[in-house]
């Protein structure tokens, strides 16, 4: 069988779509041999140059794949930068730090934050700087914290608690249920993240922040 390069192959289509062509032009354009001859040549010249640009052009070709790689490049980081953004607002949902305002303040919520509390079962003392109605937290999280006996407390109020560094309590921070707290007054909290939330105290409960006091403007 002979071998048909790739211009011998373009050339044999160019010639078959040639045919049907032709029958379109006689209808159009009557009998006249020559007119149709010439008007044929003038478009085999106009589609070869057209395809020889589109096809055949190292520089289309070049064109087409920037093309792609921008449109790749876009849809990957885009992709990249709402799941991300998605995850970051996710965890920072968690644990009382959600920026949500938090209004009106629910009848269930007993404690307010600013106020100096102390564990009953542990014993250390801290402050509270957030509240949720109820537990939000990872799964993972949650499973651990709660075991099947325990898991309607998920559905009480919970603090978010600058725990008291005078305490030498080995955490930071804790996120615990209202049932586990007590409040306390005329203690002070020694922690470096005070000043953040709050501009003082005042011998019952620290005095908080403008931008937390937006989220928590009844407490």
């Amino acid at each position: 069988m002979p071998h048909i390069n790739a211009a011998a192959a373009l050339q044999f289509c160019m010639l078959l779509s040639a045919l049907p062509a032709q029958y379109f032009l006689s209808q159009w354009y009557g009998t006249d041999s020559a007119q149709r001859i010439q008007i044929t040549e003038r478009l085999l010249i106009a589609c070869g140059s057209s395809f020889t640009k589109s096809y055949l052009s190292v520089d289309a070709w070049a064109d087409r794949l920037k093309l792609w790689l921008l449109k790749t490049r876009n849809w990957y980081f885009g992709e990249k930068k709402i799941k991300s953004a998605n995850t970051e607002a996710e965890n920072h949902s968690y644990f009382a730090e959600s920026t949500q305002v938090r209004s009106p303040k629910p009848e269930s919520i007993q404690f307010s934050v600013g106020q100096v509390i102390v564990h009953k079962r542990l014993g250390y003392s801290g402050v509270i700087v957030g509240w949720d109605v109820k537990a939000k937290a990872p799964e993972e999280w949650l499973q651990h914290k709660y075991p099947p006996a325990k898991q309607d407390i998920r559905d009480t109020p919970h603090y978010r608690i600058l725990i008291n560094k005078a305490n030498g309590f080995g955490k930071s921070t804790t996120y615990i249920p209202e049932e586990e707290i007590t409040i306390i007054m005329g203690l002070e909290v020694h922690h470096p993240d005070m000043k953040a939330y709050f501009s003082g105290y005042d011998g019952s409960k620290y005095i908080m922040q403008p931008w937390l006091k937006k989220i928590y403007p009844h407490d």
